[in-house]
């Protein structure tokens, strides 16, 4: 059995020494969650109907004292930058974004002089005279105006203090350290209208000054009991930091001179099974944690988890700790919140927010959004299935619309539903009507859930979230109206929606308890299983965020890091100070994210280990498969076959052949099943597209001379054409896309300099006297290949990109945008022809010469590539060299070799019992 846990010891208290006055109690504690857990202990000691003491925090029971209502830290700095502007000459005077970036360290500083009742005007001078000294050699002439600025800032930093505290005070709101210190003031007033109430201060460890001062008031006049959970362990170890404050407070209290100290317990030292477990990564951590729940659940498979908690050194392991538990885990209850940053509502806000802010950013009177933020928009989960705009996103993609103008859109879609108005309503009336145009939104897509999805449900709470979030802004900006500018309101949006939190729903007292560090306070389990036990993670390692330098925090008395980490130490030695079965897991990288080296409790546990203590250490490294990838198979299936044939009939490409050798998967995605390539905007044009620029480009400018033999005057007339028609040929294949500057501008220009080029180098030929007739440009050809290895007759069939008659001999030439070599056309031998793909373009070319061979009759062929990145090597023609000599001339013996090759290869795609395998 666990030994007693400290709230069924305060419960013991409560019902026995407080039964007649339970009225008349309050029960202080640290936070509010123990308040649930305390109840159920009264409940268990108590046999008969009571009634219940009343039970808060610590933060509200100062409150109650103070009278001031508590802000959030958002308000807080609106109020802030009224009080700034209200002191701050005018030509001084920073924007909100600028004066936030300082003023939350600032507000940092003054809530810790308040809570440890220092003398602000003090800390604040100090401060101020520490920078004089660091400027003490600058001579007056040598004082720049931003160094003047910058001392000016350090002398009104008491101002700034006064007016915000005393602005505050008026409206009875304020930050932390301000309602502690007026419930310091307030003590006495307090304490003489609470009579006959009763106090008790449970389960705390670090308290500061005022909640010292506060404590102490009412425990001499003896209107307040306060009981420590202090193992002795920690307590008589001067060194162990678990114990740092209680040992101060045991030593320095007055109460303590004539009042035992309760309670000092010796659970630490019993025994405990500690295991300490290394795995790499924040996910290995999360998947060890599942599989402890599981062998603890296989174990004992009726026993419940009520007793058993994980607690996450990290918040984001939250989502993969709980995809990563058991299905038969049952009972859960998960007492820290889901951020609210990462959740579909949030993330469709912030694409929203940034489509608009980047329209507002870019210059012109012309409202223009990016395409791919409009597009992130209307394809959002959330805005797709409502929105009918399908269509739109099909004209953007399918015409190349980079930017695209408010109106634009706006004449896309006639009849434009109620939500893609609200989305696409311009931002020019300030930052109230955007808030509420997102509110309305986010009402507009709450009313598209079914009330009875359960995923549907968890959806809305997203929204309501995000709506709540909304909804604080629109009361902030009606009260401030002069901070109005968009990128503010952007930059705020995204630190609230930071800190938001979506509450998960439990029942607190059953089955399994998932937490985070801080809500583990008080309460005792017998199963522990802590997660991201590294150094920087748990302890959270140094962090300064504050004007108040570290020796001067010493002196003063203000928390320094070294008390951070104490309070950390505390609560860790706490969670293991009753637990039975301990397990520490630690990410075992030392570098990249959420790394870093094991935690220091780690050793500290090893070093100080206790005699009943067992330790023991493991590395656990996930399990790898043998193959990273199993290549796709798929077999020739009836319906496989019978496509097949009807690509036979309808005629093999070469460029379908050359899929089928890079890739059989390929060429059974795209012609088998004809999936199409995703339509995308082409930001940059792609190379295939500047390739058919080109082509078409010379399609256009040669078409004149089909049949005719070429003269000088007619090429050097093309000259004249070739920037209309390129510009034209751009125009049609890319479309709306923007060619006037940036990555395109540069293919525009290489696709003039490569048709200039090669009609430089015609024009060359043809003064040299080469005689070329045009016979044929861009032109399908096609040829039945019947042979006895085939089941039945295969259509060849392709687009040839130009035929000419050269000096007596046919010459059939493919283009190539890309670079081509002499050596990618010569073949040394038939064999293994189609079993390589460095053969491509062999195969491409010599597919040209046998659809075109019987037009040909007895004249000789060649046939070869002109590769625009390799123009200085002209034509590259197809040659066949099996020993020494090169034969260039496409003979009757080169083609049937040729087609003996290619029904190889086609007998293999016809076979129903080779499938199709992927080629990785």
């Amino acid at each position: 059995m666990i030994n007693t846990s400290f709230l069924d010891k305060i419960a013991a208290v409560v019902i026995h020494e407080y039964s007649d006055k339970l009225a008349e109690t309050t029960i202080v504690l640290p936070n509010k969650r123990t308040k649930v857990f305390l109840i159920e202990a009264l409940k268990k000691e108590t046999t008969k109907t009571i009634l219940s003491p009343e039970i808060i925090s610590i933060e509200d029971f100062v409150q109650d004292v103070a009278s001031i209502r508590s802000v959030d830290s958002i308000e807080l700095l609106f109020e802030f930058y009224e009080v700034y502007l209200s002191v701050t000459e005018k030509q001084h005077q920073q924007s909100f974004e600028l004066f936030a970036n300082w003023a939350k360290t600032l507000l940092q500083d003054f809530n810790e002089i308040d809570r440890y009742l220092l003398d602000p005007a003090h800390v604040l001078s100090y401060l101020k005279d520490i920078e004089d000294i660091k400027k003490w050699g600058i001579e007056v002439e040598n004082k720049t105006k931003l160094l003047e600025n910058y001392i000016d800032f350090w002398k009104l930093l008491p101002l700034y203090y006064e007016s915000l505290y005393s602005h505050l005070l008026n409206k009875s709101i304020g930050y932390q350290g301000l309602i502690y210190r007026e419930a310091v003031n307030n003590l006495n007033h307090f304490s003489n209208t609470i009579v006959n109430r009763n106090f008790i201060f449970a389960g705390f460890n670090a308290l500061n000054a005022a909640e010292e001062k506060i404590v102490q008031h009412l425990l001499a006049l003896d209107q307040a009991k306060i009981y420590w959970d202090v193992d002795q362990a920690f307590l008589n170890d001067p060194y162990h930091d678990a114990g740092l404050f209680v040992r101060r407070f045991k030593e320095s209290w007055k109460h303590y001179k004539f009042h035992p100290f309760e309670w000092i317990v010796d659970d630490f030292s019993q025994s405990k099974n500690i295991k300490i477990i290394g795995t790499p990564k924040t996910i290995g951590q999360a998947k060890l944690a599942g599989s402890i729940i599981e062998e603890l659940i296989n174990e004992n498979p009726t026993a419940s988890l009520d007793k058993t908690a994980i607690v996450l050194g990290e918040e984001n392991l939250l989502i993969p700790v709980l995809y990563s538990l058991p299905a038969s885990v049952g009972a859960l209850n998960i007492t820290m919140g889901y951020s609210g940053k990462n959740n579909p509502s949030q993330i469709l806000v912030a694409k929203f927010f940034k489509m608009h802010t980047n329209a507002l950013s870019r210059t012109g009177g012309s409202y223009v959004f990016y395409y791919k933020d409009v597009l992130d928009i209307l394809t959002h989960p959330l805005v797709e299935p409502y929105a009918k705009t399908n269509h739109i996103v099909r004209i953007i993609k399918e015409n190349n619309y980079t930017f695209i103008t408010l109106n634009k859109i706006l004449e896309l879609n006639q009849n434009p539903s109620q939500l893609f108005s609200l989305l696409f309503q311009k931002w020019e009336n300030g930052s109230i009507a955007v808030l509420e145009n997102i509110s309305a939104i986010l009402l507009l897509i709450k009313q598209n859930f079914d009330n009875d999805n359960e995923e549907e449900k968890i959806a809305k709470t997203f929204v309501y979230a995000v709506f709540k979030v909304i909804n604080k802004l629109i009361n902030y900006y009606s009260q401030h109206e002069h901070i109005d500018n968009i990128d503010t309101l952007h930059a705020i949006y995204k630190q609230i929606i930071d800190v938001a939190e979506v509450s998960f729903e439990g029942e607190p007292l059953r089955g399994l308890q998932i937490m985070g560090v801080l809500e583990s306070r008080v309460l005792d389990f017998e199963t522990v299983i802590i997660t991201s036990m590294n150094e920087g993670k748990f302890p959270a390692g140094k962090s300064q965020n504050s004007f108040i330098p570290y020796d001067v925090k010493k002196e003063l008395g203000l928390p320094t890091f070294k008390e951070k980490d104490a309070i950390y130490t505390y609560h860790f030695y706490h969670l293991l100070q009753r637990a039975k079965n301990i397990y520490l897991i630690y990410n075992t990288e030392n570098d990249g994210l959420d790394a870093g080296e094991r935690s220091r409790f780690i050793t500290q546990l090893e070093v100080e280990k206790k005699s009943k203590h067992s330790l023991t250490f493991d590395i656990y490294n996930p399990v790898l498969p043998a193959t990273a990838y199993q290549p796709m198979v798929i077999p020739k299936s009836e319906a496989v076959m019978e496509r097949l044939k009807e690509i036979a009939a309808a005629g093999f490409s070469p460029s379908a052949l050359t899929s089928y050798i890079r890739n059989p998967i390929e060429f059974y995605f795209q012609k088998i099943l004809r999936i199409r390539e995703v339509e995308e905007v082409e930001e940059n044009i792609a190379l295939n597209t500047l390739g058919t620029i080109i082509h078409e480009t010379l399609r256009v400018l040669y078409e004149p001379f089909i049949g005719k033999f070429i003269s000088e005057s007619d090429l050097l007339s093309r000259f004249d054409l070739l920037d209309e028609e390129v510009l034209k040929q751009f125009k049609l294949v890319y479309k709306e896309g923007e060619i006037k500057k940036g990555r395109n501008l540069l293919a525009f220009e290489v696709a003039k300099r490569n048709v200039s080029n090669f009609l430089r180098m015609e024009l060359e030929s043809v003064r040299n006297g080469d005689a070329i007739q045009i016979i044929a440009l861009e032109q399908t050809f096609q040829r039945n290949l019947i042979h006895p290895g085939l089941p039945f007759p295969v259509l060849i069939k392709g687009n040839v990109d130009r035929i000419e008659l050269r000096n007596g001999r046919i010459r059939i030439i493919d283009y190539k945008t890309g670079k081509v070599e002499k050596t990618n056309v010569i073949l040394k031998s038939w064999n293994g022809l189609t079993q390589e793909l460095k053969n491509d373009k062999i195969i491409q070319v010599l597919a040209y010469a046998f659809m075109f061979e019987e037009q040909a009759g007895d004249t000789p062929i060649e046939v070869g590539i002109i590769s625009f990145k390799n123009l200085k090597s002209g034509f590259l023609p197809f040659g066949f060299r099996e020993e020494r000599d090169l034969e260039i001339t496409v003979s009757k013996a080169i083609l049937s070799s040729y087609t003996e090759e290619l029904v190889l290869l086609l007998s293999e795609i016809f076979d129903s019992s080779i499938p199709f395998e992927e080629k990785i």
